[in-house]
């Protein structure tokens, strides 16, 4: 049994997450700006602050933590806030477990599919890929150099670039039901995608089996907008 720290634990993948580690006996606690539960600890970016109590005796850190991609229009400070959620979260832990010399087992990161850049193209892209020169690209690339700092304390770095998460509790899927489904721009864009389960069975196997390195975690089945969008439609019935 490992204990395990999660940020983002209370959002989509968070809650599956934690309840599958909590089936496999493993303890898991979970960052939050608000507690309510037992398992709950408080964080304030802003402040520089972490309960101490959250980070004792951990073995693991999964940072899932990260304001929505596609949530709000894109304006300047948006794209500030998408950035400082995933780094400046990413730092703080950073800073925590090296002042109160924590010798985790590794730190698990979250990172996109976007990391090659959001561009219609019919490459398959490997994990040794060059990162893209988009906006996307860029978060990823500040994202995953934010969690590779953990190397400097000897601590091994897991990173899982994900595509579009679909749950049928929320999440991406839910909003892709509109009354008629269409697809995005002219259909022909790749998506990436990954069923929430298998995503939670990939961040388990990274504990259990302790993976260090970075994988790309995405379905090997490939799908454009307008081919997924077609599926979806006839799978819930509407046009």
């Amino acid at each position: 049994m490992a204990k395990i720290l999660i940020t983002g634990g209370t959002g989509l993948v968070g809650t599956r997450l934690t309840q599958l580690l909590t089936d496999r006996k493993h303890e898991v606690r979970i960052l939050t700006r608000n507690p309510d539960a037992k398992n709950e600890y408080k964080w304030d970016v802003s402040k520089r602050y972490i309960d101490v109590k959250a980070l004792e005796n951990i073995d693991y850190i999964i940072h899932l933590a990260g304001a929505g991609i596609a949530d709000k229009r894109w304006t300047e400070d948006r794209k500030k806030i998408i950035i400082d959620s995933r780094v400046e979260t990413a730092n703080l832990l950073f800073q925590k477990v090296k002042e109160n010399q924590i010798h985790l087992k590794g730190f698990i990161s979250a990172s996109g599919s976007n990391f090659y850049g959001a561009k219609t193209t019919t490459d398959i892209y490997t994990e040794s890929d060059n990162a893209g020169k988009d906006f996307l690209g860029d978060v990823c690339v500040k994202w995953e150099q934010a969690a590779h700092q953990f190397s400097e304390l000897q601590i091994p770095v897991t990173i899982l670039r994900t595509g579009i998460v679909l749950s049928k509790t929320g999440g991406a899927l839910e909003k892709m039901k509109t009354p008629i489904i269409s697809p995005l721009g002219s259909g022909n864009q790749y998506m990436a995608w990954i069923h929430i389960d298998d995503l939670c069975g990939i961040y388990i196997k990274a504990v259990e089996e302790e993976l260090a390195g970075v994988y790309n975690t995405v379905a090997p089945e490939y799908h454009t907008s307008k081919t997924f969008s077609k599926t979806l439609a006839s799978v819930i019935k509407r046009p």
